[in-house]
Parts: structure tokens; C-alpha cells; sequence
């Protein structure tokens, strides 16, 4: 029994020396269910991480071996995909329905094991099952190992964006209308910031400056990260306070996925044309 006391006392230590170097011993708990929730004038219920839209962030380090015990109290089977994480020699924690698992059965629940070696960064999690990555999404943020700096100044605030597709139909019974008709998937009827619609459409919240942040107090410098998890086109950015989006805007291209081709022929070239407007007093 020495042996078994022995190996409790170094996996306390281990924990403590984790909590004394402000870095708390890496488990999450996912409980996936449904919410309601209104957009666009219309009320339904959407699959959500721990009752939030987006879903919680993950915070780790370079190195860190994650466990996120995930809770399936939806009506319908799920996975998680930790999207861009390697996850070296460990497979069967990718999260891909019906390639490296099966999907968690209502009412049951899964560990899975995250190895962060070599990414740092800002990545993202979403379910991998259907479309209900749609609502079930959030971010990864990996910082640099305990005692090594960032190769840049740290910013004054730091930011995370999700950019989103909504859709007012429910999104698997879309997708499975359109296997059985053979038909494309229908596109979205809105883009979401972190889970909010901007101002120009209906029932949205007035105020869109502040739906992720607060104004960037002059002198001061901000990280924005941003994750894309909406279908490919063409976007664009801009100011979001007062009227400075008329000298402080530019274009955002999402392209197809790697590996993924194009529903049409590539052009020989590409030219991004911006309209704007301008007053003379």
C-alpha cells in the first residue's frame, strides 16, 4: 500500500505546484442542452455548451494535456472537434462522428483528452456531428509555456470575436432535408458577433459597439481574435463607433477549406472593389 500513498502524495503536489503557479489543474465540464433563444424576430431552441452562445473559452499553455468531460443532456447524439490541435497519438479524442467515435448518446457523457505540444495561438472547438457546430463552438486560446514570454508586446486588452452563420430554420432538419433531396444547403439568414446580430437586422440588439467590447480608449493598444466559423465569401471590417468607419474599413476573403475545391472556375484574378461614400461641408 506504500506505493499507492506514495503516488497520491506526487499527484498532490503536482496539483499544488500547478495552483502556486497560477495554473489550475486542466479539467472542464461540458454539459451540452438546449436554450432558447430569440434572433431575427423568432424564437427557438438551439444545442449549447453549459447554457452559453458561444460556448466557453478554453485558456491553456503550450504543453498542458487538457481533460473536458463532456455531458450529453441534448436530444440527439454529439461530438467535439478541437479544431486545429493535433492532438499527436491520440485519435480517439479528435472528435470526428463515425471516423475516430461514435457520437455521445443522450444522456451519457465522455472524456476527452486534449495534448496541446506544439500549438499556440488562437484556435476553436465545435461539435462534429450534423450541423450543430452552428450553435456548439467556442474558443481555444493557447498562451506560450509558464516562463516564456510572448514574441510580442502584451496589449492592454484582449478580445476574442466569433464570427457565426444563423439560421432560422432548425439546422439539422436542414441538413437532412437536403440529403434527401439532393439539393445544396440552404445559406444562412444572418452573421453573428459572439453570438449577437448586428444592428441592420431585424430584432437585433441597438449598440453594436458594444456587443463585444467597450470603445479603445485613445493610447491604448487591443488584440482582436478572431475565429471564422461561417461560410466562405467576402465580408468586411470597419470602425463600429461613431462615424470613423468611413476612413477605418477593409475586406475580409473566406476561402473554401483547404483541400476543398471551388464551386466554380478559379479566376486568372482577383480584385476586391470597395464603395464607399463621401461628404464635403
Amino acid at each position: 500500500m506504500s506505493w499507492v500513498i506514495l503516488a497520491r502524495i506526487l499527484i498532490l503536489s503536482g496539483m499544488l505546484l500547478c495552483i502556486v503557479q497560477g495554473h489550475a489543474p486542466p479539467y472542464y465540464t461540458f454539459i451540452l442542452k438546449e436554450i432558447s433563444i430569440t434572433r431575427l424576430c423568432l424564437t427557438k431552441n438551439i444545442m449549447t455548451v453549459n447554457g452559453s452562445f458561444p460556448g466557453p473559452v478554453l485558456r491553456v499553455h503550450r504543453g498542458d494535456t487538457v481533460y473536458v468531460n463532456v455531458y450529453n443532456q441534448g436530444d440527439y447524439g454529439v461530438t467535439l472537434h478541437w479544431h486545429g490541435v493535433r492532438n499527436l497519438r491520440n485519435p480517439w479524442s479528435d472528435g470526428p462522428e463515425y471516423i475516430t467515435q461514435c457520437a455521445i448518446p443522450p444522456g451519457s457523457n465522455m472524456t476527452y483528452e486534449v495534448i496541446f505540444s506544439l500549438e499556440e495561438g488562437t484556435l476553436w472547438w465545435h461539435a462534429h456531428s450534423d450541423w450543430t457546430r452552428a450553435t456548439v463552438h467556442g474558443a481555444i486560446v493557447v498562451s506560450s509555456p509558464f516562463g516564456i514570454a510572448q514574441p510580442f508586446p502584451k496589449p492592454d486588452v484582449e478580445e476574442i470575436i466569433i464570427l457565426a452563420s444563423w439560421f432560422k430554420q432548425d439546422v439539422n432538419q436542414m441538413v437532412d432535408y437536403s440529403l434527401q433531396n439532393g439539393q445544396d444547403f440552404n445559406l444562412s439568414n444572418a452573421f453573428s458577433i459572439n453570438g449577437q446580430l448586428g444592428d441592420f437586422y431585424p430584432c437585433s440588439n441597438d449598440g453594436t459597439e458594444y456587443i463585444t467590447q467597450c470603445a479603445i480608449p485613445p493610447g491604448s493598444n487591443m488584440t482582436y481574435e478572431v475565429i471564422f466559423s461561417l461560410e466562405e465569401g467576402t465580408l468586411w471590417w470597419h470602425a463600429h463607433s461613431d462615424w470613423t468607419r468611413a476612413t477605418v474599413h477593409g475586406a475580409i476573403v473566406v476561402s473554401s477549406p483547404f483541400g476543398i475545391a471551388q464551386p466554380f472556375p478559379k479566376p486568372d484574378e482577383e480584385e476586391i472593389i470597395i464603395l464607399g461614400m463621401q461628404n464635403y461641408i
